[in-house]
């Protein structure tokens, strides 16, 4: 299954400084305070995380930004924050904060010279491109605002191009897929990783350990993020670890 680990990344939706998805870790003093969840994925051997600043208002990316800085000091383990990032002077001021990643999505179909300023600035290892895309009857379609509005780039083409512009990773959810829990797009990641030498984090669709299992054989994905699954409990990260690596997937133990 090729040398490097295979990682697990929850991710948590971010607004006003509180978890939106909401969690059934009873144990947690807050268990909307995105601190303390990520402190107890990263205890229980998460690989990375994902932050998304999904608040609508400038006003309350201070809230975000104050949060990153809380997470830095917290947990040791590399983080992404998405959400909100139009302009070098925002991934500034997140890695400013201690984030190791940032993610773009909408920005980056708008302005695809951001993807090469943000890698030529601070190197492609900071560059997540996130792509929302949805298999349509003339192929795979990406998508912006949330999956409501389609864009005439196709999946595969925008990818590569992503890649081209100096992109670390590519973060590939399936609109169809997302929140339904039938598994991830296995085909379409697998093309992907066929296609690009950058790695691919499949997203949309965990519902199972199963599932985690087929992204990373069928799908040939690098990584697999999930969020409710990990916040109400239904798989905890060391039974999916102990999973993967009893069926044959190299993962960090």
């Amino acid at each position: 299954m090729g040398t490097l680990a295979k990682r697990i990344i929850p991710c948590l939706d971010v607004r006003n400084g509180e978890t939106v998805k909401g969690t059934n870790f009873v144990n947690l003093r807050s268990a909307g305070d995105p601190v303390e969840l990520g402190k107890v994925y990263s205890e229980a051997g998460a690989d990375e995380l994902v932050f998304l600043d999904i608040t609508a208002s400038f006003e309350e990316r201070k809230t975000f930004t104050d949060m990153v800085t809380r997470v830095a000091k917290e947990i040791n383990i590399p983080f992404t924050v998405g959400g909100g990032i139009n302009q070098l002077s925002d991934v500034d001021r997140l890695l400013n904060a201690g984030a190791d990643k940032v993610s773009i999505n909408s920005a980056a179909i708008r302005t695809p010279q951001l993807i090469d300023d943000i890698a030529g600035t601070f190197g492609s290892q900071v560059c997540v491109c996130a792509i929302d895309a949805r298999m349509d009857s003339d192929g795979w379609h990406c998508y912006v605002k949330g999956g409501r509005e389609r864009v005439e780039l196709g999946l595969f083409d925008w990818a590569h191009e992503v890649q081209e512009r100096g992109a670390g990773e590519i973060l590939f959810t399936s609109m169809d897929h997302d929140g339904v829990k039938q598994g991830f797009a296995n085909e379409a990641l697998a093309k992907l990783a066929d296609q690009l030498s950058i790695p691919v984090i499949a997203s949309g669709g965990a519902g199972t350990k199963e599932h985690f299992l087929d992204a990373f054989r069928k799908g040939k994905a690098d990584a697999a993020l999930a969020a409710s699954v990990f916040h109400f409990g239904e798989i905890s990260i060391q039974e999916l670890k102990a999973y993967l690596n009893d069926n044959g997937v190299n993962v960090r133990m």
